[in-house]
């Protein structure tokens, strides 16, 4: 069996699969989370250096989720990345969180991976070169968005790899927004300039399969066993 064979088969296994998980949630709930994957994209991300405050944390993972943005990804050079449930409120179970630690070039790998796969790297900081978050150019393909800790803001690191610099307007005495106002403020700018702009920011097929099936997986009560039961019954493996 070639590839492209192997690839044919786990896109059906996985759609049975869906079909099959379907059965056990309420219809209205699965016709909401086929809504809600029809608004969610990658197109945006958000990246969060050394957030070391909870609640800070949780509502930015609560500001993603209500902006459709499905992907987290989160630096931790000296802080460890901590989520309070109350201020959360859940959200955090629905999106896809990427975790970098565990060395002294964290933030240099993980913007590095991210430029990889395609990413702008935005940092939301007061630089020379800088820009308002209103006038940044959405249109040259996928970004990345930047925040730093609380104190300090980001790194020299970060500022380094970035490739664009924004910066939300202030007119008051204090030098910056906190971090999770800062998130909803360049985020309900950036998202709602896409979606008025015509440009392709939805999930492919296969993203949104797979974020389905996750979904499901997290709210049939034993999904595994009856995932396993199911596959047994097929005589058939998945690829994860």
């Amino acid at each position: 069996m070639d590839k492209s064979q192997i690839i044919e088969q786990n896109d059906l296994l996985r759609r049975k699969l869906i079909e099959h998980l379907s059965q056990f949630v309420l219809e209205h709930r699965f016709d909401l989370f086929q809504r809600v994957l029809s608004k969610r994209t990658r197109y945006v991300t958000v990246v969060l250096e050394d957030i070391f405050q909870s609640q800070n944390a949780s509502a930015v993972l609560r500001t993603c989720d209500c902006m459709g943005v499905q992907d987290v990804h989160v630096i931790e050079n000296r802080n460890r990345f901590k989520i309070d449930s109350e201020v959360d409120m859940g959200a955090s179970k629905w999106l896809t969180i990427h975790r970098y630690s565990g060395d002294d070039d964290v933030t240099a790998k993980a913007l590095t991976a991210m430029k990889r796969k395609g990413y702008r790297i935005v940092a939301t900081s007061p630089h020379v070169n800088d820009c308002e978050v209103g006038n940044f150019d959405i249109s040259r393909g996928r970004f990345a968005l930047i925040f730093g800790t609380e104190l300090t803001g980001l790194s020299s690191q970060a500022m380094n790899l970035a490739d664009d610099y924004i910066r939300i307007p202030m007119f008051g005495f204090t030098e910056s927004y906190n971090i999770s106002v800062s998130v909803a403020l360049t985020l309900y700018e950036v998202m709602g300039r896409l979606r008025e702009s015509g440009i392709n920011i939805n999930l492919s097929e296969t993203e949104g399969e797979l974020i389905l099936l996750d979904w499901l997986r997290l709210s049939v009560k034993s999904s595994k066993l009856i995932e396993q039961r199911f596959l047994n019954d097929l005589n058939l493996s998945i690829l994860y």
